[in-house]
């Protein structure tokens, strides 16, 4: 975690304080591109809550070598770490979570799963024993406060706040954009990058206001200098980032993703258009890929205006 002050996030932080006057516990979804500072959001409710135990678990990276099994076993190292116990079987996640809630049964407590689609991902038994676990015994302790993060908001919106099983159990659902332009000066005034308003602009129209891109801004170097080592040098942030954030959110179907955002790099386009431009069958499928962009950050749907205000236009951009 950053060692900077923490900076923003003033609605969220309030939403998630008046969970805090309920006398029962709380399921949280959280959602939002990777970089943004989700898990550090919530750590810094856990520190303003006076007197609370916050417990962070978080899933493996996707890989060639990630399995169901590397997941459980990573879970279980962190829940060994987080409680000061020795490390229990890997065997099940229902045992795992059951084990997880009664240390957790009494007490002001945050529980943070963190990218929460590589956890669940490869067992198709997660969440429904997660939801279980969560009716029969998390939500016993009315202190509690349990947190679903992930940066694939398309999974988290199709698994779990569109499943039946979680229906109607989430007290709150957040959506974490980027800083807005007063705190990501607020951010390069902590960071030492007291430049002109001119060289400032630079730097955020390329970190586009996200908390792990402006941790890296050098306040000894002006905007071009910090953009090259940023994005041009081999070792920089941004010179692999689009490539790692596709593969780690798209995983198998990241190459496909990539041909429509290239096809939209230079401009806006109907889906016809997106069709033509990646020479793919239409079908009800691409909606969905589209969807899935959408959600995940990357684009924003443009809808025609309609001068009469009265329906929706149907077609978009």
């Amino acid at each position: 975690m950053s060692n900077l002050p923490f900076i923003g996030r003033k609605e969220e932080l309030a939403s998630l304080h008046d969970l805090t006057h309920k006398k029962t516990s709380s399921l949280v979804a959280l959602r939002g591109r990777r970089r943004i500072g989700k898990s550090r959001l919530i750590e810094e409710f856990a520190r303003q809550r006076k007197n609370c135990r916050f417990l962070p678990f978080s899933g493996l990276v996707p890989s060639s070598t990630t399995t169901a099994d590397t997941e459980k076993e990573e879970f279980s190292r962190q829940m060994s770490v987080n409680l000061g116990l020795h490390q229990i079987k890997a065997d099940d996640w229902g045992n795992m979570f059951s084990y997880l809630a009664k240390e957790t049964k009494k007490g002001k407590i945050v529980i943070l799963f963190d990218e929460i689609s590589w956890m669940g991902s490869k067992d198709p038994t997660f969440l429904g024993k997660l939801k279980n676990a969560w009716d029969l015994e998390f939500k016993k302790n009315p202190e509690l406060i349990m947190v679903l993060c992930g940066s694939v908001s398309a999974w988290i919106e199709k698994n779990i706040l569109g499943s039946t099983g979680f229906m109607g159990r989430f007290s709150l659902v957040l959506d974490l954009e980027e800083l807005s332009i007063s705190e990501s000066t607020q951010f390069l005034d902590q960071v030492g990058f007291c430049n002109s308003p001119y060289e400032r602009c630079k730097i955020l129209g390329v970190t586009g206001g996200v908390p792990r891109y402006l941790e890296e801004i050098k306040g000894n170097k002006l905007a071009d200098e910090n953009i090259k080592d940023l994005c041009f040098k081999r070792g920089g942030i941004l010179f692999r980032e689009f490539k790692d954030i596709f593969s780690d959110i798209f995983g198998h179907r990241s190459e496909l993703y990539e041909k429509i955002a290239r096809a939209l790099v230079h401009g806006r386009k109907e889906l016809n258009d997106i069709v033509k431009a990646i020479h793919l069958q239409k079908s009800g499928y691409l909606s969905g890929y589209m969807s899935d962009l959408v959600m995940s950050g990357f684009f924003k749907r443009d809808y025609v205006w309609n001068i009469t205000g009265k329906t929706k236009p149907r077609l978009s951009y």
